[in-house]
């Protein structure tokens, strides 16, 4: 048995890759944040693993100065931090499971960090949005396709991405493979579904993606290689019209799946039943909609607060 830390490092990325099923993104991450621990602390013996090694570390991933776009200096934010903990963490289970002698996993705590807020559009806003796509082109039915399949279902960039032609159209769900290669079901509006059939219908190429580019299919239409738009190029699809709805605010498809989450809480869906929808491993990532979505409390604020004033 190897008790050389380099080669347990990728007997671990194999293990993630083989028996947990992740993928290589995921194992990518992994491979980064554990070779930045192993080139900090220099150790090849898993025993050598200890509190004091592992709470210098964290004081030097947390005076750590990034290049940060328009910030000449800035530290390594909390929660990326916390990544670089959670990887570690994640190896000294595997070194546990295996009966090598290391740091308990138990002795990492994560750093905690400021709850997380969210950019919201409003009602009216998400509206405009909507209907910005207002043409017959097959581009300008696309993109129709594009916002109301976003909104309607609440897929991340990369899902809607992924999405082919040949979805079933006669159905009001289909099964979508998400983060961590997880399949979970997500619904169309009815309004989703006319948009796409309108879309399909006008659509004369055999490119299988869903989303296309037609500047691309239109350069080389014998081109074996899909012309499948790319989370960039919707990314930018979303900007401009937001431009065009007169939003000020920077709006992206994630603001999107935002606004699908607390339209639905907004109208009395349940926390579990939201995270299913998204995709949520962790009900305490939905939980961060909660504190703007709770009408009831306003509610209840409105009928008794202050109610001895109003009656003088």
């Amino acid at each position: 048995m190897s008790t050389n830390l380099k080669q347990l490092k990728q007997e671990f990325l194999e293990y993630l890759e083989i028996e947990k099923g992740r993928n290589l993104k995921t194992i990518g991450n992994y491979n980064h944040y554990l070779t930045r621990f192993l080139d900090y602390s220099q150790l090849t013996d898993p025993a050598g693993i200890t509190d004091e090694v592992v709470r210098n570390y964290r004081l030097w991933l947390n005076r750590q100065i990034v290049s940060v776009k328009h910030v000449s200096r800035a530290t390594i934010k909390k929660n990326t931090q916390n990544y670089h903990l959670i990887a570690l963490r994640m190896f000294l289970k595997y070194l546990l499971r295996r009966k090598i002698q290391s740091l308990s996993p138990d002795q990492i705590e994560l750093a905690k960090v400021p709850q997380r807020s969210i950019d919201m559009i409003s009602e009216a806003e998400l509206e405009r949005l909507l209907v910005a796509p207002s043409g017959e082109s097959v581009k300008d039915l696309r993109d129709k396709a594009i916002l109301e399949l976003l909104f309607s279902t609440g897929l991340r960039v990369s899902e809607l991405c992924s999405l082919s032609r040949y979805i079933d159209l006669k159905k009001d769900e289909f099964s979508i493979r998400g983060k961590g290669d997880k399949i979970r079901v997500v619904f169309f509006s009815q309004e989703a579904k006319d948009a796409v059939k309108k879309y399909l219908a006008k659509r004369t190429d055999m490119d299988e993606a869903l989303f296309a580019s037609f500047n691309a299919i239109r350069k080389d239409a014998h081109k074996k290689e899909s012309c499948r738009l790319t989370p960039r190029s919707v990314e930018r699809i979303v900007k401009h019209y937001a431009i065009k709805a007169g939003i000020s605010k920077k709006v992206t498809p994630h603001i999107i799946r935002h606004s699908f989450a607390t339209d639905l809480l907004q109208n009395g869906a349940d926390l579990r039943s939201v995270q299913t929808m998204l995709g949520h491993s962790d009900i305490s990532t939905t939980q961060i909609y909660t504190h703007i979505t709770d009408k009831r409390l306003k509610e209840v604020h409105k009928m008794f607060h202050g109610k001895h004033r109003k009656e003088k």
